[in-house]
C-alpha cells in the first residue's frame, strides 16, 4: 500500500467513526466523574422520610420491595445494600437511602437526562451485536493511529524523527498511572 491510501483510509475511518468517537470521548468524561455528579439522570424531588427498620438480618430483597411499595415507589427494583450503617435501595427511577440506626433517610426521584444517558450506556452495553461493533471500532483506532503516523512526509515532524518521542510519552504517561494506582 502507498501513502495515498494510507492516507485515505486514515480519513474515512476518521470521517466514519466521528459520531462514536465524540460520543465515547464525553460519556468518558462523564463516566470519570459519576462519583460526584450522575450524569445520567437529573433529580425531581427528593423527600425526607423516617421509618422504623427491623434488625440488619431481616433487612432481605422482599422486605425493600415492599417498603418500595410503602414509600409510594412503583418503579422496577434493582438492587439494595447496606453500607457503613446505610440502607441503599436503588429502583429504575427512584434512590432510597435510609440511616439503619435513626431510620432517617430519603427519596430521591429522578428522569434519565437526554442524549447523555443513551450515550453512557454504550460504554456499559454487553449486547453481542455491540460487543462485535465495538470489536471493530477498536481495531479501527489502531489502524487511524497507525495509518496517522505515517502520513507526515519525512522531515522534522515525521514520526520517524519527532512522532515515535509523542507516541513513547503516550504510551509511558498512562502506564506510570497503571502502577502507582494498581
Amino acid at each position: 500500500m502507498n501513502k495515498k491510501t494510507f492516507r485515505n483510509l486514515h480519513r474515512d475511518l476518521g470521517y466514519f467513526y466521528i459520531g462514536l468517537i465524540v460520543s465515547f470521548a464525553l460519556s468518558g468524561l462523564m463516566m470519570n466523574h459519576r462519583e460526584h455528579w450522575h450524569p445520567e439522570k437529573y433529580t425531581i424531588e427528593t423527600k425526607a422520610i423516617e421509618v422504623q427498620l427491623p434488625a440488619e438480618d431481616e433487612i432481605t430483597e422482599k422486605y425493600v420491595k415492599n417498603l418500595g411499595k410503602e414509600l409510594g415507589i412503583d418503579d422496577k427494583f434493582r438492587r439494595h445494600t447496606i453500607k457503613k450503617e446505610n440502607l441503599k435501595i436503588s429502583f429504575e427511577k427512584h434512590d432510597v437511602e435510609i440511616d439503619i440506626n435513626t431510620g432517617k433517610g430519603e427519596v430521591v426521584a429522578f428522569l434519565k437526562t437526554p442524549i447523555i444517558s443513551q450515550t453512557m450506556k454504550l460504554h456499559k452495553s454487553t449486547s453481542n451485536f455491540w460487543i462485535y461493533y465495538s470489536d471493530i471500532f477498536a481495531l479501527s483506532l489502531i489502524i487511524i493511529a497507525l495509518t496517522g503516523t505515517i502520513m507526515v512526509k519525512a522531515g522534522k515532524f515525521s514520526f520517524k524523527e519527532r512522532g515515535w518521542k509523542l507516541a513513547l510519552a503516550g504510551i509511558i504517561f498512562p502506564l506510570i498511572f497503571l502502577f502507582l494506582l494498581g
